[in-house]
């Protein structure tokens, strides 16, 4: 039996292989009942909060940490065999590369999760998604290249000049994508400063519609007229915005005139008679009449209001329903709305 064990494959005996296979079934035992436990005992803890945010940690941790461990258990079993110079290295590249993936995924999970947590309370409405998604994409990355890299070098490879070529080919790529890259970064000033959202409805100087979709280059805007408009994220920063979003109320101004035959005491009963109108129309606030000015063929009255919605229709609507109000008044009062006239004089003049 002794005999048995001490005959030598590979340069190891059949008792180092052995104990290989012991030390391997311990380690990996070890993890199991530790990992059983570990887990009993976090969610236990969990159970006592009302976040579920806690439970995704103990979830996240333990899908990452598990795979390295049990190749750490892997390796360190390993170190009882006399293997190979070239399969050693090729066992160690093999295993820090593994170790180098979780540890990149483990990395932008928790980055992820914890940019999604800050993110929510700092952006809110329908370019919350979009802003999580591009700055996620970002971070993910940058761990991924930094992870390459120092695999590159852990494993034997110059990444110095490699490094100094990726600089200067993207101060290349920079100066070629100039213009787009100016729009990626309006496209952050427009998730994080929010001067418009998906759905809101705004005017860019002679272009106005819905946004439907902000992306990292261009803006998608749905026009009145039912075209799709296609602005560039730093012709919308760069430019001043009207957005009717916000709008809790619009404020109404415009003018009539009656003829200059209207007397005094009926001049002096149009305000109140307007007033008396605009309080009368359901979502509205009045705000003032004032005999203003005189015309060059009528009396003008200048006449300010609020309608209590930001909805465009509805706004025509009570602006279309005071108007035939007024209109409907002054019929049954007997006053006259002004219209452009000119009087012209004849004088007789003596013949010569």
């Amino acid at each position: 039996m002794r005999k048995i064990l001490n005959d030598s494959y590979f340069n190891n005996t059949l008792s180092d292989y052995f104990l290989f296979f012991i030390l391997l079934v311990i380690l990996l035992a070890a993890i199991k009942v530790t990992d059983h436990f570990a887990v009993k005992h976090f969610t236990r803890m969990a159970e006592k909060t009302k976040t579920i945010n806690d439970d995704k940690l103990i979830l996240l941790v333990r899908n990452n940490l598990l795979p390295v461990l049990y190749f750490g258990a892997f390796y360190f079993s390993t170190k009882t065999l006399t293997l190979h110079p070239t399969l050693t290295k090729v066992i160690d590249i093999m295993i820090f590369g593994f170790t180098m993936v979780i540890a990149a995924l483990f990395v932008s999970a928790i980055a992820t999760f914890f940019v999604d947590k800050y993110m929510e309370h700092r952006i809110s409405g329908a370019n919350s998604k979009i802003a999580i998604r591009w700055t996620n994409g970002l971070m993910k990355a940058l761990i991924w290249s930094i992870a390459l890299i120092l695999f590159l070098d852990n494993i034997g490879i110059k990444i110095s000049s490699l490094v100094t070529g990726l600089g200067i080919g993207g101060i290349a790529l920079a100066f070629a994508a100039q213009s787009i890259l100016v729009d990626l970064f309006c496209c952050f000033t427009i998730f994080f400063d929010k001067p418009f959202e998906i759905g809101d409805f705004i005017v860019s100087g002679e272009q106005m519609g819905t946004v439907e979709h902000i992306g990292m280059k261009n803006t998608r805007i749905r026009a009145l007229n039912g075209e799709q408009l296609i602005l560039s994220n730093s012709d919308l920063v760069n430019s001043r915005i009207s957005n009717y979003k916000t709008m809790e109320e619009r404020r109404v101004l415009f003018r009539i005139g009656v003829t200059y035959d209207t007397n005094v005491e009926r001049l002096k009963e149009i305000p109140e008679i307007i007033k008396t109108i605009i309080e009368g129309v359901p979502e509205t606030r009045f705000g003032r009449v004032h005999f203003c000015t005189y015309g060059p063929s009528s009396l003008d009255f200048e006449i300010a209001y609020y309608v209590l919605s930001s909805d465009y229709d509805k706004y025509m609507d009570i602006n279309q329903e005071i108007n035939l109000l007024i209109k409907k008044t002054f019929d049954q009062e007997g006053i006259k709305f002004a219209f452009p006239t000119q009087t012209v004089q004849v004088y007789n003049l003596p013949l010569t």
